[in-house]
């Protein structure tokens, strides 16, 4: 058990590790992966461990440069913090927006220093018990692989090579299918003998190589739940609704007219909202015994220290001591309700600090799931939304209770669960961390300190990323509605010049009439004549998670939730629970495009095939191979070519707009700025096979770059 284990580098040896050059590298990767990450949960609400590719280009890195195991592990401890952060703000904040508010730097740089910093200082009592006693039954996959990784780099290792080939090919594969639009974007077949179902796939390399890191099992359980919703529950309501003349509510057209993604818009989110919920709920039932023994564990470690007692520890058993976790959650307490009363909600004090105290109370009990659960399935498939939308709903029907149902207490409610979310988010990360520590015999305070400096370095990237994003992914089009009668549900948000003419931008949530969304409306006139589409939230980012935020608060706030629809997603996943099935990732696929999932299930097929061809068909997803090292690269290189192409497509679709509007033309919102393939070949460029053929060649690169076996020594 964890007395006779015994780690890589014993307790009684002494060699560098929190060194100058290591932190620094750390916190540079966690900033890149910051961004990344940020990009990659908008555009599919997934996110994947960084550790692993962050070790490699550390051995790679600093080896040369004589670095040890410990150092390179701090490489990888601070960077890790960038994405576990980058996470649990894209799966919250950007709900802001949908719920009338403005997405600001400033806001976001706090909330997500507090959530990353909560979630590093609450595992601090929780190593003992959850790292060193339950080691052997917990086993943190991918915290496990990135030992076998930083152990295999100091024997001597060729890892970088599978890393970086991976990011070239996804970089380049990324320029191609969306900077110059060689090929279709996302291929779509809407069968005309099956009125409702759609099959489509968003064929880039990042979902390829997050499907294949994830597994068959886990990626295949997600694209089932895509299944039900677009080859099933869609058609049902199409079947059903086409008799039906008047439009049904959320709905605000009649079902007959309506598209599968207009009724996946309207209906399936809601549906998707409950299932992901029930799911949640599940997953952090089974875990109470582990909160309650975590607690226990956490109190006699506190008492302990009041009582004075000085206990001699082992260089690989020194953490922080706990009076920094108690004095530093004060102190986050207070920078929490200082956020709310000076920026969100000024003029209720006490109902800030009550919220403040929400959030330390939500954040230990979600922090405690979240390394739990990390332990058993890995920091990839943590079901850091579920926990999310569990604190929402508790925190949204204490508001109820109280009274607190204004427009202001969503933002409130918001930041309570944002905080809570990047709170067990980097919980995660920093779990998977302290295991690798463990295993490889690092020195817990020295990680935690690394932690903490990542997460500082990281936040300084993640709102920029954030706002930047979505400023250039905003579009305006034409959208004429007459005789429109403000309501309580469209929130005035001041005056917006738009073609030389001042309009209300208007945000419309739960009318009967008009779809959510903001408008510019003519109040003389009475008639709304453009529609703002957010970067966050259009096709291009649509943000699923923080979506699915929005329709929880503000269903219970304004107690509109389409109770129906969020039961037959509960009913879904008490069905697969009774069958045995586990739900979170059925609920999760359930939810999400299918043109998300399905290339998804791709790169679990692909990991798939060569477990069969190889003999190598090994659980876990933190194995390290060929394969995941590869597909960890196809991720970081698609993300950051993505990044890379928004300025230039950005600035490329204005020179654009403004010599449309020098032709007295009017540039379409879709219009594409470096479309080659459509002056080039536009037959091919718009063919579905075409695009299907580039991808298969794609995941065929993958598959045989996976076949090969890694080479773990040198010579």
């Amino acid at each position: 058990m964890a007395e006779a284990f015994k780690p890589y580098v014993a307790s009684g040896q002494s060699m560098p590790e929190l060194t100058l050059r290591a932190v620094l590298l750390g916190a540079l990767a966690g900033i890149i992966f910051g961004a990344v990450t940020v990009y990659l949960a908008l555009r599919a609400g997934l996110t994947v461990s960084a550790s692993i590719p962050i070790a490699v280009v550390a051995i790679s890195l600093l080896k040369r440069f004589g670095s040890t195991i410990l150092e390179n592990n701090i490489v990888q401890t601070a960077g890790s913090a960038g994405e576990s952060i980058a996470s649990g703000v894209a799966f919250t904040l950007p709900a802001l927006i949908f719920l009338g508010f403005n997405l600001e730097v400033g806001r976001v740089f706090i909330v997500a220093l507090c959530g990353g910093i909560l979630g590093v200082l609450f595992m601090i009592p929780l190593r003992r018990t959850l790292i060193v006693k339950e080691h052997g039954n917990l086993l943190y996959p991918e915290g496990a692989a990135c030992a076998d990784v930083l152990v295999a780099g100091e024997r001597g290792g060729r890892f970088a090579g599978r890393v970086f080939m991976g990011f070239g090919v996804g970089a380049v594969y990324k320029f191609l299918h969306e900077g110059l639009r060689l090929w279709r974007g996302q291929p779509t077949y809407d069968p005309a003998w099956y009125p409702g179902a759609r099959i489509a796939g968003t064929t880039t390399p990042e979902y390829l190589g997050v499907g294949y890191i994830i597994g068959p099992r886990v990626a295949g359980t997600i694209f089932a739940g895509g299944v039900l919703s677009w080859l099933v529950i869609i058609p049902l309501i199409k079947f059903f609704g086409s008799h039906i003349p008047e439009a049904i509510f959320p709905g605000t057209v009649p079902i007959a007219n309506m598209a599968p993604g207009q009724i996946w818009n309207a209906y399936i989110r809601s549906i998707g909202a409950g299932a992901v919920t029930a799911a949640g709920l599940i997953t952090l039932g089974r875990t109470l015994p582990t909160i309650v023994d975590s607690l226990r564990a956490g109190i006699k470690d506190f008492t302990a220290s009041r009582s004075g007692q000085q206990v001699v520890r082992a260089r690989t058993e020194d953490d922080l001591p706990l009076t920094i976790v108690v004095g530093g959650s004060a102190a986050l307490m207070v920078v929490i309700w200082a956020l709310l009363s000076f920026n969100i909600n000024p003029g209720h004090a006490l109902a800030n600090a009550f919220a403040s105290v929400l959030i330390v109370v939500f954040g230990f009990l979600f922090v405690t799931v979240s390394s739990r659960i990390t332990g058993l399935i890995g920091n990839s498939s943590n079901p850091i939304s579920g926990m999310t939308i569990a604190t929402l709903m508790a925190t949204c029907l204490i508001f109820v209770l109280i009274g607190w149902t204004g427009g202001v207490w969503a933002a409130v409610a918001l930041s309570v669960g944002a905080v809570v979310c990047v709170a067990s988010a980097n919980a995660g990360a920093t779990s998977q961390d302290l295991k690798t520590g463990f295993l490889v015999g690092a020195t817990p305070w020295r990680q935690q300190l690394a932690l903490i400096v990542g997460a500082l370095a990281s936040v300084l990237v993640i709102g920029f990323t954030l706002t930047y994003l979505n400023q250039t992914y905003t579009r305006q089009e034409a959208r004429v509605i007459e005789n429109v009668a403000v309501t309580p549900e469209m929130k005035d948000l001041g005056p917006v010049d738009f073609n030389g003419k001042e309009y209300q931008l208007l945000n419309v949530l739960g009318s009967r009439t008009i779809p959510d969304g903001r408008y510019y409306f003519d109040p003389a006139a009475r008639r709304i004549e453009f529609q703002e589409q957010p970067g966050i939230g259009s096709p291009d980012m649509p943000a699923p998670q923080a979506t699915l935020m929005t329709t929880v608060i503000n269903g219970i706030l304004n107690r509109n939730l389409q109770w129906g629809l969020v039961l037959f997603g509960v009913f879904i996943v008490v069905m697969l629970e009774l069958c045995g099935v586990r739900s979170l990732a059925f609920a999760v696929g359930s939810y999400l495009p299918i043109s998300t999932t399905a290339p998804i299930f791709a790169g679990g097929v692909v990991r798939w095939l060569v477990e069969q061809k190889t003999g190598t068909a090994k659980a876990g997803e933190g194995e390290v191979s060929s394969g995941s090292l590869t597909a960890a690269g196809l991720i970081a290189g698609g993300a950051i070519a993505g990044l890379l192409l928004v300025g230039p497509m950005d600035a490329g679709r204005t020179a654009q707009a403004a010599a449309a509007q020098r032709a007295g033309q009017t540039l379409a919102p879709d219009a594409v700025v470096y479309d080659m393939g459509a002056r080039w070949w536009p037959e091919l460029a718009g063919s579905s096979v075409l695009a299907l053929g580039v991808f298969v060649v794609l995941a065929y690169f993958l598959y045989h770059r996976a076949r090969k076996k890694l080479e773990t020594t040198e010579g």
